[in-house]
């Protein structure tokens, strides 16, 4: 049974945490983008978001949010939410689910504790900028 079942494999498709400028803040801001660097467009994208981790020995969870978009084409990007200084020293844990055609394709990405810092940046394609990026 378990061999007849096929799960297809997230490929060009990944994370990026930008540090960008934010005039309602007034200092720069962790911001994450969903990169397409596919050749195929994305269909009924949703992302699901979470932080977690041990912080002074006590566990701690943010709450769940969700995003939705009908499409993401291919070679391009999609904001998807700003992080708060806070949550940098927890696990940032993005759950992503898309459609390619008629298949369905789920992968979660994960910026580990402490890892969303300039320390670890390189170059994300298509954006051009330097950023965190988790594939």
């Amino acid at each position: 049974m378990k061999k007849d079942i096929h799960i297809p494999i997230v490929e060009n498709v990944f994370l990026a945490a930008v540090q960008e400028w934010s005039d309602d803040f007034m200092e720069k801001v962790w911001y994450v983008y969903l990169v397409n660097d596919s050749d195929f467009d994305l269909d009924s994208v949703m992302v699901v978001s979470k932080a977690f981790g041990t912080v002074d020995g006590e566990m701690k969870q943010t709450s769940f949010l969700r995003h939705a978009f009908t499409q993401i084409p291919k070679v391009s990007v999609a904001k998807i939410e700003m992080i708060e200084k806070s949550v940098l020293r927890l696990n940032n844990e993005f759950m992503v689910t898309y459609f390619i055609g008629n298949t369905l394709y789920d992968k979660k990405f994960i910026f580990k504790a402490q890892s969303i810092s300039p320390d670890y940046v390189e170059e994300v394609p298509i954006l051009f900028v330097d950023g965190v990026i988790v594939r």
